[in-house]
């Protein structure tokens, strides 16, 4: 004998399931995060991104990007890494075999593979859902290991207030001579330049309490104030939002006259000058031509472009709507 299931028809349980399955849907967790990334510069680019362990690889992990060009990448729930820039690159049309100046990857490819951004590199870092459950974001631009281009990363579609972080600061052309890489093609950590625990906080250094900032990570702290300049800089760079997708802009705000200067080149953005000698950071100050540095900082929705994620969002509501209404005929 077959038995049937009846549904109750009480006009409340219908509604319930409805809204059950909007909340289920409108949720950002199903999904993880989009990250739209956006060469804002007069150059190409090749961005790298690392999953840390325990995540899931992007769609890719290294590919060329275009003056003016964006593209989509998507994570999956619980998605921990970081993307960053590499420049000057070269890889043989034949065999795919190559390298870049600045931020290379040592896989030999377009592709990272699993291989980290070699110093100097900007990074862009995330950890998208946290382990607690809680599904926040948490994000952050470090100089941890160095400089090589400017990056700005800006949350959108998120509930609540997510800042924006980055580093606009053509950091190349203020570079310390001790600091320098190549022909002004990156800025190196003081950790990078030096190997000594006080500066790469090992050691005997190897916390907040032992490892304070250095003239050199302070000079990266006063020309991009919301950037990680050393290992133990979480309290002013990390960042955290809910339900958000990102946005990741190299290049983000330079005019048309500072985006013609290349990796190796000079812009107008500023220059670092030191202004005493000692061990204090206070010795050095940014010095920005057309104005006060917090000016130059677009923190606004305006400077980021692309409606990748306005398009996802729209196709999942179609989505939701399609099947509250095919689960309400069901029931009632």
């Amino acid at each position: 004998m077959q038995h049937s299931v009846l549904l109750p028809s009480c006009p409340c349980i219908t509604y319930l399931i409805a809204l059950i399955l909007i909340i289920i849907c409108t949720c950002r967790g199903i999904s993880g995060a989009t990250f739209t990334l956006i060469n804002g510069c007069e150059f190409t680019i090749w961005p790298g991104i690392l999953a840390n362990a325990g995540s899931s690889p992007l769609e890719s992990t290294g590919f060329e990007l275009g003056p003016g060009a964006s593209l989509v990448l998507h994570s999956p729930v619980s998605w921990s890494g970081r993307i960053w820039g590499r420049t000057g690159c070269y890889f043989d049309p034949a065999t795919g075999q190559g390298s870049c100046r600045t931020g290379d990857c040592g896989s030999g490819h377009v592709e990272c593979d699993g291989a980290a951004a070699q110093p100097p590199a900007t990074l862009a870092e995330f950890t998208v859902g946290s382990a607690s459950g809680t599904g926040q974001d948490f994000y952050d631009v470090s100089l941890v290991d160095g400089y090589n281009l400017p990056l700005v990363v800006e949350a959108s579609g998120s509930s609540g207030s997510c800042l924006p972080t980055g580093c606009i600061a053509d950091l190349n052309r203020g570079c310390p001579a001790e600091l320098r890489y190549g022909s002004d093609d990156g800025c190196r950590s003081a950790c990078e330049a030096f190997g000594s625990p006080e500066y790469c906080c090992s050691g005997a250094y190897a916390s907040p309490g032992t490892c304070k900032p250095s003239v050199y990570s302070q000079m990266f702290k006063a020309a991009c104030p919301r950037s990680y300049s050393y290992a133990f800089d979480d309290a002013t760079s990390t960042f955290t939002c809910t339900a958000a997708d990102y946005t990741i802009a190299f290049c983000p705000s330079l005019s048309a006259s500072q985006k013609s200067a290349t990796p190796n080149g000079s812009s107008s953005t500023g220059t670092m000058t030191p202004t005493g000698s000692g061990a204090s950071g206070s010795n050095y100050m940014q010095s920005p031509s057309g104005g006060s540095y917090p000016a130059m900082y677009p923190w606004s929705s305006g400077f980021v472009t692309g409606d990748a994620p306005a398009r996802r969002d729209l196709t999942l509501l179609f989505v939701c709507i399609f099947y509250v209404i095919f689960i309400t005929f069901l029931v009632v």
